[in-house]
This record gives structure tokens, C-alpha cells and sequence, in this order.
């Protein structure tokens, strides 16, 4: 057996960790949610804000390796969190694993189908329940794993996949997963900001793994077949494995931002956290049935995934369907055949799939889901054309683990994001923290069961700020409560001293039929300080040049205020996306100048 000793201590910030061995009372009572207003009355200025309170005091945890607690933030810069639902009220003692499987099992039984690999393979619920226990076993026996210690997982969405992040949930061990596309440098990074101490990769994966976290065991498993070393190992323990005691409040997973805004952060998550997500957007908004087949394009490593492809469904006791390919081609090719009726994807995916569309059979969905960038609204009414489907639109972030403003069915409102989802709570708020009247844009700023809680990272003064989690997106809120999405905060393009947001940009240009894919940013200009450039890829039988890029211009100064137009426009083969789906603006502002601009926004004549 090896052990697994929790690695020496290395202080990543100055802050003063909470203390995990201080005796806690027990139980203890949740607070009574603080009334805050949305919005201050238009007639008066908004009063201040009471100060943030103090977190809900830890529980006794039930870790042994405290390594997720002592990285927690200060209690002073804490969210503040609401359980205002009844089902939100988890008792102390909780294994958010053992909830999704056995508990499952015990509403609906055990023989209904649980996890479909993309061959068609599907694992019944009580199946997956036996493959978790030996693998948990596996961990402990093993490689004894202790409650707390960290366990790195690597591969592309499986059922083996899902197995293994649900076997070290149930050992009580962290998930720290992590997506296939990523290389060496950014994985030794995550292993070492969480501490890893052992890991489960896909055994076509483990190359890079290896010499990125020397010292630390990688066990070896096949998505197929027996399921590799690890399938073998645990094919020689027993199907059980009592569920260990965790505390509600103990570290489930850690997660790592994108990075998109920067270096990745580190994301702690509790195990009622991991239910939270079911029981608001899931159970309020999507309202999954038993018979549902979830599947979708976002690997389980980010929380997108995760929730949407494996904590909605489980809770539900429907099936997930887990595919490796995730491009719409084979996302939505695979619809008909595997009877999926619930689709997680990105705005991106859906406009893919529009260029295809005939040849894709969508009967048998019912539900679709977008996030990981805004949804343009004539994305939305172009798969609506055609499909009869409505999108449904949300923004979640890593911070809050899922979605937490939402609309589906007839509360849809094209091109809004949508309302609050129930147990949550927003406002849009200014420079300094209070809230702005209705219609003005500000800052989103949330609250609710879930909240930012970094690891050891003073960006948590960043993100939390007077007990509310900033997004770092700009908003509208209108009177009717829908949330209209300006721009990421850091993508509002200040042009000879008017505002302009990238995505309302974006937009205009994609209402043209010449335009398959855009992106807006601000270019720098020696005039007007920072012009706004749009990058474009034009649809087939578009021809690129001088001549399109002054229909486009035209186009958006009929379509929005003039002022907003692109002044520079470059055509492009394809627009750079993360492997999560969002586009990276940043890669487009290192770019060069165009080839179709001028100073006055119309483009030279052709030589």
C-alpha cells in the first residue's frame, strides 16, 4: 500500500487560515437569510450596504488530511450564502456521491439505465453504484487514500470517467479534475495549487501526466473494455464501500477557472454545494424527468460538465449519455440515435450546427442549454426557426459552481439572459458597490447556496466584495426582473468617450447572412484613443474584401447607433475558442491591423 502523506505546507498568500481543528458546536442552525434590495428607488440614493457577515461556522469535518479547509479564504471575505429553499437545508452530515447513487437507487431502483458511452454501452444505476464502491476500495486499500487528500482525474468524458470522480467523492476524498487538451506546465500547476496525492487518468492521456506530477502514483484506466489497471484492480474487490462521513460543509472538489481573465484560480466547492446546483437551475428551471437523456459537448472537468452532464441527471435518475467527441457534428449527429432529449452545449455549437441542420435527426429533444459565452439572440431565433426548440439561455461561472439567472419554456425572453433562478439572488451594482436603478448597466453581482471561495489566492478581495460574488460581467437589469448582458466588464470598448459593448456588436453583424462567426474588440487608434474592430468569418458564397466590409459597416450603423460600428474589419478563416467554448478575445487584441480599414470607418477602394 502506499501512503499518501499530505504534502508539507507551502503558504501561497497571507492570509490567516480558518482553523479546521477548533472544536465547532454542533448542530448548527442556519442564519436567517438578511433581507438586501435588488435596486435602490430611482427618487432617492441607494442606501449603504450593511456590512458582510461572517460565514455559517464549519462543522466538524470529516477529513483527516485538512489540506481544503486551512486553504479557505478569511471568514471576513466570505460571500454571504442564502438557503431559502426548504431543499436546500442539508443536514450536517453529508456525502453528496452517496445522494446521487444510493439515495437514488432508493426512490427508483437500481435497474434503470445510469451511463451510455458513445458506442451505446449503458451502465445501470446499480452497476455504476458497484463499479464506484470497488473503485473507492481501490483508492483506500490500495493507495491509502484518507479523507481530504486530493485525487487528480484526466481523460475525456466517460462513464469510466464519471465513475472515478464519484469514487473518490464516496471515499471522501477532492476531485480535482482536470480537461485532456491541457499540457504539462498547466497541469503540474493544478497539481501543485491543490496538492495532489494521487491520480486517475485515461490511460491514452498519461504521457504528459506523468512528468508533470513526478512522485505522485498515476493509476492507469481504459474508457473501454475492462476498464484498464484500475478496472482490473478493482474487479478484485467486493461491491461495497460505506460512504465516508464527510460534513456538508467539507471540501468535495476543486476546480480551476478557465483562465481566461488570467491565471487560473483554484475553486473550492462543498458536497452540498454539488447538490445545490441540482435542486435550484436543474430542479426549478430545467425540471428533468426520470426519462430524460442528458448529453452535451463540456468535459466533466469543468463545472459546465459536471453539473449538466452528471449531477442533474444522477439526481434525477435519469441517463447520461457521455460522449468523447463533443464537436456538434458528433453531439448532434448522435441525438437520434441514442434518444437524447436534453443538450448541453455552447452558443458556439448551435451555430455550427445550423449549417447542417437537415441533416441532423432532433426529434426526440426536448430541452436545450446554452452557456459558456452569450447567447446572440439571432442564434437563439435561428435554431428556433428551424427546430421549433427554444434555447435555454444562462450564465454560471466556476466561482458559483453552475447557473444562477436562467429562463426556460414561456418565461423566455430573446436576447435576455433571463431572471434569477430560485435560491439565488442579483443586483446589478456600480464602481462602488451599490446597487443602480433598473435599466442602468453595472456590475452583476450575486449571492445564494454557492458562492467564490478561492484557494489560498488573494484574488478573493477581487471577486468577493461587501458579501457579493462579482461576476466580472456588465449588466441591465429591467423592470420586469430579466438580466440583459452587456459584456464582460473587461470587454466595454471606450471609444471617443462612448461605451460600447463587444457583444451588442457582435450581434448586429451576425443579423447579416454574409456573417458565419464574428468577434469585436477594441483596437488601438492613435485618434480616437481605441476603435472598435471586428473580426469576421464570412458565410459560404461571402466574398471577402474591401466591397463586404463596407456592406457591414453600413449594415450595423442601420441595425445600432451608429457610433458603434466596426471601424476596422478583418476576414478571417476560423475565430480562436477555448476548449470550454468561449472566445478568446484576448488572442484577437494581439492581433494585427486589417487589411479593409480607415480612419473614418470606410474601407479603401480596391488597386
Amino acid at each position: 500500500m502506499v501512503s499518501l502523506s499530505p504534502p508539507p505546507r507551502v503558504p501561497l498568500s497571507p492570509y490567516a487560515p480558518l482553523s479546521s481543528s477548533t472544536p465547532l458546536p454542533s448542530p448548527i442552525p442556519l442564519p436567517s437569510p438578511i433581507p438586501l434590495s435588488l435596486s435602490a428607488p430611482p427618487s432617492s440614493p441607494p442606501a449603504p450596504s450593511p456590512p458582510a457577515p461572517l460565514p455559517v461556522p464549519l462543522s466538524p469535518s470529516g477529513h483527516l488530511d485538512s489540506f481544503g479547509r486551512d486553504g479557505l479564504p478569511p471568514a471576513g471575505a466570505w460571500p454571504e450564502f442564502h438557503w431559502d429553499l426548504p431543499e436546500l437545508r442539508y443536514p450536517q452530515r453529508l456525502n453528496c456521491a452517496r445522494e446521487l447513487l444510493d439515495a437514488t437507487i432508493a426512490r427508483l431502483g437500481g435497474g434503470r439505465p445510469c451511463l451510455t458511452d458513445g458506442a451505446g454501452q449503458t451502465w445501470s444505476y446499480q452497476e455504476v453504484l458497484d463499479r464506484v464502491a470497488r473503485i473507492a476500495r481501490v483508492l483506500v486499500d490500495d493507495f491509502g487514500l484518507v479523507p481530504g487528500n486530493r485525487v487528480l482525474l484526466r481523460g475525456p468524458n466517460s462513464p469510466w470517467m464519471a465513475a472515478c470522480w464519484l469514487a473518490v467523492i464516496r471515499a471522501g476524498g477532492v476531485a480535482v479534475s482536470t480537461a485532456p487538451l491541457l499540457r504539462g506546465g498547466e497541469l503540474r500547476t493544478m497539481a501543485d495549487r491543490a496538492g495532489v496525492q494521487l491520480a486517475l487518468c485515461d490511460e491514452r492521456f498519461t504521457g504528459e501526466l506523468e512528468p508533470a506530477v513526478a512522485g505522485v502514483p498515476v493509476v492507469a484506466y481504459s474508457a473501454r473494455g475492462d476498464g484498464g489497471a484500475l478496472g482490473r484492480l478493482a474487479a478484485g474487490k467486493p461491491a461495497s464501500f460505506t460512504p465516508a462521513d464527510t460534513a456538508a460543509d467539507d471540501v468535495a472538489l476543486i476546480a480551476f477557472t478557465s483562465g481566461t481573465s488570467g491565471e487560473p484560480k483554484a475553486t473550492v466547492h462543498f458536497h452540498r454545494d454539488v447538490l445545490a446546483i441540482a435542486d435550484t437551475f436543474s430542479a426549478r428551471v430545467l425540471q428533468p424527468r426520470a426519462d430524460d437523456v442528458f448529453a452535451g459537448s463540456p468535459p466533466l472537468a469543468f463545472t459546465f460538465g459536471l453539473g449538466g452532464l452528471l449531477v442533474f441527471p444522477l439526481r434525477a435518475g435519469a441517463r447520461a449519455v457521455l460522449l468523447e467527441d463533443g464537436s456538434p457534428r458528433a453531439l448532434f449527429g448522435a441525438v437520434a440515435g441514442l434518444g437524447i432529449t436534453v443538450l448541453f452545449t455552447a452558443p458556439t455549437a448551435y451555430r455550427a450546427a445550423l449549417r447542417d441542420i437537415d441533416g441532423y435527426d432532433l426529434r426526440t429533444l426536448r430541452l436545450c442549454v446554452s452557456a459558456g459565452e452569450a447567447l446572440p439572440e439571432a442564434t437563439w431565433r435561428a435554431f428556433r426557426e428551424v427546430t421549433g426548440l427554444r434555447i435555454v439561455d444562462g450564465i454560471g461561472s466556476t466561482e458559483m459552481l453552475h447557473v444562477f439567472i436562467s429562463a426556460a419554456g414561456d418565461d423566455i425572453r430573446p436576447g435576455a439572459t433571463g431572471k434569477v433562478v430560485p435560491g439565488y439572488r442579483a443586483r446589478i451594482v456600480d464602481a462602488a458597490g451599490e446597487p443602480v436603478p433598473d435599466g442602468v448597466p453595472g456590475r452583476l453581482a450575486v449571492q445564494g447556496p454557492t458562492g467564490c471561495r478561492y484557494l489560498s489566492d488573494p484574488r478573493q478581495h477581487q471577486q468577493v466584495q461587501r458579501g457579493w460574488n462579482l461576476t466580472g460581467d456588465t449588466y441591465i437589469r429591467d423592470s420586469d426582473g430579466y438580466f440583459w448582458y452587456q459584456a464582460r466588464s473587461d470587454d466595454m470598448i471606450v471609444s471617443a468617450g462612448y461605451n460600447i459593448a463587444a457583444p451588442e456588436v457582435e450581434q448586429a453583424l451576425l443579423r447579416h447572412h454574409a456573417v458565419a462567426e464574428c468577434a469585436v474588440v477594441g483596437a488601438a487608434d492613435t485618434e480616437r484613443g481605441t476603435v472598435v474592430k471586428a473580426f469576421v468569418r464570412p458565410g459560404p458564397g461571402a466574398e471577402p474584401g474591401p466591397a463586404l466590409a463596407r456592406e457591414l459597416q453600413d449594415f450595423v450603423k442601420r441595425e445600432i447607433a451608429p457610433y458603434k460600428y466596426p471601424r476596422l474589419v478583418e476576414f478571417v478563416t476560423e475565430l480562436p475558442f477555448s476548449s470550454t467554448g468561449k472566445l478568446q478575445r484576448a488572442v484577437l487584441r494581439r492581433a494585427g491591423t486589417p487589411a479593409h480599414s480607415s480612419g473614418d470607418g470606410e474601407p479603401p477602394a480596391p488597386a
